[in-house]
């Protein structure tokens, strides 16, 4: 498996321009915060004190996991299919809130437990119907992880943009991400599992212990390509494969909610210079995602108790980096409008 070679965006040269660019605005230094920040590592990304936002997608990508079979979920599975199809009538928060902020939208189907047959608007790389149940053997084969990654990095080597935003649909997948979670970092289940779509207490319990055992019965399994095939998903593969590619062409990276950013963890993983290309749209309200954040040193960009996935995340955050590109290409310097200076 070849992984995309991905460089660190760092320049001193291009950020001492990009820090005087920006301090030069005309504005009292520091003053648009954030989106300060969000200028500067675009236009690092971007190799020039110019960047720009350039026909911006949003990929959601849809897969089952056989670890529903162990009860883990509050919705059954063919909700997976059926979330599909309403994202190809145009009727989900994803459509829109990509709409709404000029995005083009592309749904794939990494790994659904359904038939849909040729349909508009819906990207077929189907590996197989859904993943196998990692309680009782590993998700996925190694040559099945390693297609869903290239699959993912062909994906985005069609693309005609600069941004690219992920999102994901697949029941189960938040158990997915937490075991991942769990195996990457060597943090307690307990801190990577939540309610997913609406399980109570007891049925986040359950999740717990399901992923507990899973880690006992699969605990030589530690590589990262190793633990991805063993606990992840077909939609978090392709996922993985898609930001490697992404970064690889030097594109921003918008990162959504829990389970994409379990993606990232692998990918991370395996190039460490990926996190200079990712913007973190926002901090999930399902357990573990803030903890998953910090350990990859992710400062998210909203606050707004998101926890549905889709990609709504992304999309959100889009008009600010929007707002930080245009700052930098169109606000007045001190100089060319002849407004005084701090003395």
């Amino acid at each position: 498996m070849n992984i995309p070679a991905i460089a660190p965006t760092h320049d001193a040269d291009l950020a001492a321009q990009l820090a005087h660019a920006i301090d030069n605005k005309t504005k009292p230094l520091g003053s648009l915060g954030t989106l300060e920040t969000l200028a500067r590592q675009a236009g690092l990304i971007q190799r020039t004190t110019r960047p720009t936002v350039h026909a911006p997608a949003i990929l959601v990508f849809a897969g089952d996991h056989g670890v529903v079979a162990e009860g883990i979920s509050a919705f059954p599975q063919d909700v997976t299919w059926q979330m599909v199809e309403n994202f190809l009538s145009g009727g989900a928060a994803i459509n829109v809130f990509a709409e709404q902020n000029g995005c083009t939208l592309q749904v794939i189907d990494a790994g659904v437990a359904h038939e849909f047959g040729p349909r508009a608007g819906l990207v077929d790389r189907k590996v197989a119907h859904g993943t196998r149940n990692f309680a009782v053997e590993p998700a996925m084969t190694r040559e099945e992880c390693d297609t869903a990654l290239l699959r993912g990095m062909a994906l985005v080597d069609e693309l005609p943009g600069n941004v690219i935003g992920f999102g994901e649909m697949g029941i189960g997948n938040t158990t997915a991400a937490a075991a991942l979670m769990h195996k990457l970092t060597g943090m307690p289940a307990a801190a990577c599992v939540g309610a997913g779509t609406g399980l109570k207490p007891e049925g986040v319990l359950h999740k717990q212990s399901v992923i507990e055992d899973a880690a006992v019965r699969h605990a030589g399994v530690n590589a990262p390509l190793d633990v991805l095939a063993t606990f992840g998903g077909y939609e978090i593969a392709m996922m993985a494969g898609a930001m490697l590619k992404a970064a690889e062409r030097r594109m921003v990276l918008m990162i959504d909610g829990f389970i994409v950013t379990s993606a990232l963890l692998v990918a991370a993983r395996l190039q460490p210079a990926i996190l200079d290309y990712c913007v973190f749209a926002h901090c999930s309200n399902e357990n573990g995602h803030r903890q998953m954040l910090e350990e990859l040193g992710g400062k998210p960009l909203l606050q707004l108790g998101l926890r549905l996935g889709e990609g709504t995340g992304s999309a959100l955050a889009m008009p600010l980096l929007q707002a930080a590109v245009n700052f930098l290409d169109r606000m007045a310097t001190f100089a060319s409008a002849q407004v005084s200076e701090k003395s």
